[in-house]
């Protein structure tokens, strides 16, 4: 029983988490792709329906949390936390840094949630790991 509620949790949060990077693109890609000219009130519905579904896809996680089992858990939130104090300090010592301008290029705003994702990934599969 525990097993299956686990699928269907996972299946759940794969859903969600599909509606959420496909709300996001449209957000991002609509305006120049699909209501050309640029509508205000389109875009805006847009990132609205994208923080909404956002919202739903926590939820759908936090979930999914209750229903893994306990070691699962516990390496699911190490590395939600690693990655958490990754990108606060990675993302204020840019700040800091832009600020003082000691950052000859901007960098592009992708590439914190990219560097979130590696860390994630490697963080989890550490601790696969070492709970092996």
């Amino acid at each position: 029983m525990q097993v299956l509620n686990e699928i269907k949790a996972t299946a759940r949060l794969a859903l969600w988490t599909c509606a959420w990077a496909a709300s996001l693109a449209l957000a991002k890609f609509g305006p120049r792709l699909l209501w050309d000219p640029p509508a205000h009130v389109t875009s805006w519905a847009a990132v609205a329906v994208n923080l909404a579904v956002g919202i739903g896809w926590i939820v759908v996680f936090t979930r999914f949390l209750h229903t893994v089992d306990e070691l699962q858990r516990k390496l699911l939130q190490d590395a939600l936390a690693i990655t958490l104090g990754v990108a606060w300090v990675v993302g204020f010592a840019y700040i800091v840094a832009d600020t003082a301008g000691l950052v000859a290029r901007g960098v592009d705003v992708a590439v914190l949630p990219a560097l979130m994702g590696a860390v994630f990934l490697i963080s989890f599969l550490i601790g696969k790991i070492r709970y092996r």
